[in-house]
């Protein structure tokens, strides 16, 4: 028997969303359980996506709800510290696609993972100084264009001479991108969608962050 924060979130209802946080607040239920209980609405979200049963909108539904919520917590605090590590994330230069980009950044927010968005655009040395700076555990490239295939290649080689891959997952994703171009490009991985993403997020991530 699930939640009934769990059903009003799986289930698209903003107002029960809100009202049930609310209520769980004023009992004094720990932040962070409130918190749990929306990241298992987020993943019946993303499976019923996967079932064909939502779609793009519903995906975007969600994430917009979840915030909410969390504005509702009224609590300031690291959602990435949850459960898994920190994502850098951002389209390649030349492309200025960001669709994707902030639904598979706002999927991943709400299932644990502090997210830092370098937009759209990044050239390749932004890129090496957010890990340089931010140290993340993942980094998230996007590209709707094939033509960003080849800057897709060279930044990674670039992270890689600048000795900043050894504990650095690097993931793509785009409409384009298959594994071919995650070959090519010598990523860890891609994601084809949000929910794959997120899975393959936490897979690579797995044990490495409280547990």
């Amino acid at each position: 028997m699930t939640h009934k924060l769990v059903d009003a979130l799986s289930s698209l209802q903003e107002d029960k969303v809100l009202a049930e946080v609310i209520t769980l607040k004023e009992r004094n239920v720990p932040i962070f359980d409130i918190i749990q209980l929306l990241q298992e609405g987020m993943s019946l979200v993303g499976k019923r996506f996967e079932a064909g049963e939502y779609f793009l909108s519903e995906l975007i539904m969600s994430s917009s709800i979840f915030k909410e919520a969390v504005n509702a917590l009224g609590e300031d605090f690291d959602q990435g510290s949850l459960k898994y590590g920190t994502l850098v994330i951002g389209t390649i230069f030349g492309d200025v696609h960001d669709i994707g980009k902030n639904i598979v950044a706002n999927i991943l927010r709400c299932n644990g993972f502090r997210v830092i968005d370098l937009g759209v655009n990044v050239p390749i040395q932004t890129f090496v100084k957010a890990i340089r700076d931010q140290k993340p555990d993942l980094l998230g490239i996007s590209c709707l264009l094939t033509t960003g295939f080849d800057h897709m290649r060279s930044a990674i080689k670039e992270i890689e001479d600048a000795g900043l891959r050894k504990d650095l997952k690097i993931l793509i994703g785009g409409g384009p991108v298959t594994q071919a171009t995650c070959n090519y490009v010598r990523a860890d991985g891609f994601g084809p969608n949000a929910q794959e993403a997120v899975e393959l997020s936490q897979k690579m991530l797995k044990g490495r962050r409280n547990g």
